[in-house]
């Protein structure tokens, strides 16, 4: 038994801490794990989960209006958001509780305040003092708005899911993936919304062609995308917000949303006096094992300058507790990490873009658009998008980009095939599945470039 009143203490009750803090009292290690708000982290209680939620929900307009073409009449729907943020926050405490039994199942104690760093050995909690071997940061992020005039009349990420009423208007401020993913949410639930971009394309880092795809699918359903364009400042107004943007021009808007990135979530943490060094934004340092500055305290998740995605913070609590506690080094994989965007359409991508495949020697490049089956009845104009890329030298498959229904779901099949090295070859004499969209994976013929 050790001098310390823990073997471990985690500062943060999201995925990555959560998995972490399971793993090693699975060992047999004395842990304790503080959430200063809600256990579940931002995936949870206010990101992926009810972002989903309002995915679903905002898809049915749509599907509405295609029903006709398939013989349905449905009559005139109605949409109510008390509704659907209630029975939205009624899930999330489910699996709230589901977070708080699987800790306390695994024999961790749980813990609800704000924790801080004291030093390598010692955190403080309500003014107690608390020792611990090893001290693990999974504080995860928080949305970064700039410092204009007016910034305290913008809404972010966090406030969507608790709105008392859904504006009629709304200006997004950004041109990212949670930009997009709330300007399609809002379209398809009948918010009059304009996305406000400050450079020329959104969804930067993506494949330019999927980003030009999907801009005009979106502006296509009423999305209003102004790129080039940024704000100077907010005013409020009687019946909403003024933008004033550095072109001169303004608009009024029922409300804005700023969508302008995520900073790790580190301030007055302790971290300075504690000794850990820390980086661009706040995020803290970390080796390949996930080891701050400090031996005994580690990070993981969005609170470090790795890959912001909630799988990844996962792996990295495993990892940690299996490489500290389990007596079994190891270390995250971060090649090749299939990603969804639940855009409307939505995207799936795994590997390099067409952007980046001058990094990898010659390629070829195998696309397609067309409109699926499902729209053709509908008479629905949007259009899919699948596309590879694939190393001129060995044929294997470096990047799949799919762009439209169930983007998300093809791209996680894809991902482990690519993930194994396959080859065109090996999709080509993959029989396809017959009549689904998935089958043009492994019916392109012959590059388009």
């Amino acid at each position: 038994m050790s001098d310390f009143d823990y073997d471990l203490f985690v500062i943060g009750g999201g995925s990555g801490g959560v998995r972490a803090a399971r793993i090693a009292a699975e060992t047999g290690a004395r842990v304790a794990i503080a959430e200063e708000y809600r256990y579940g982290g931002t995936c949870v209680i206010r990101g992926c989960v009810p972002k989903k939620l309002m995915v679903y929900a905002s898809r049915f307009s749509e599907a509405f209006e295609d029903a006709a073409g398939y013989g349905w009449s449905v009559g005139k729907p109605e949409f109510s958001w008390p509704v659907l943020r209630r029975n939205i926050h009624a899930e999330l405490d489910r699996l709230e509780g589901i977070y708080r039994r699987n800790l306390a199942n695994a024999s961790v104690k749980v813990l609800d305040g704000r924790a801080t760093v004291v030093d390598g050995n010692t955190v403080e909690m309500d003014g107690q003092r608390i020792t611990a071997g090893h001290i693990l940061i999974a504080v995860g992020g928080t949305p970064f708005v700039p410092n204009i005039p007016g910034r305290e009349h913008v809404m972010v990420s966090n406030d969507i899911f608790l709105m008392e009423e859904m504006p009629a208007s709304i200006a997004i401020v950004g041109g990212g993936y949670i930009a997009c993913e709330f300007a399609s949410i809002l379209n398809g639930l009948g918010v009059k919304v304009d996305v406000i971009y400050r450079s020329e394309q959104i969804l930067r880092g993506f494949d330019r062609e999927v980003r030009d795809h999907v801009a005009g699918e979106m502006e296509k359903k009423g999305v209003r995308i102004v790129t080039d364009c940024d704000v100077e400042q907010i005013e409020k107004t009687d019946t909403g917000v003024r933008l004033e943007f550095e072109s001169g021009d303004s608009a009024e808007y029922s409300a804005v949303l700023y969508a302008t990135g995520r900073v790790p979530n580190t301030h007055d943490l302790g971290l300075d006096d504690a000794g850990v060094e820390t980086g661009k934004g706040g995020a803290i340092r970390v080796d390949d094992w996930s080891r701050t500055t400090v031996d005994t305290i580690y990070a993981v998740g969005d609170v470090t300058d790795r890959v912001a995605l909630t799988p990844v913070a996962i792996r990295e609590g495993q990892a940690f507790a299996q490489t500290v506690f389990g007596n079994d080094p190891t270390q995250a994989d971060y090649d090749l990490i299939p990603t969804a965007v639940f855009t409307q359409p939505e995207i799936g991508t795994v590997g390099i873009s067409e952007d980046h495949a001058h990094n990898y020697g010659e390629v070829d490049i195998y696309c397609t658009t067309f409109r699926s089956m499902n729209h053709v009845i509908a008479d629905r104009d949007e259009r899919m998008l699948m596309k590879l890329i694939v190393a001129r030298s060995d044929g294997k498959v470096l990047g799949c980009h799919i762009v439209g229904d169930a983007a998300g779901e093809m791209i996680q099949l894809a991902g482990i095939a690519i993930k194994m090295g396959a080859t065109k070859a090996d999709f080509d004499r993959t029989v396809a599945v017959h009549p689904t969209a998935a089958e043009e994976l492994v019916t392109l013929k012959s590059p388009i470039r």
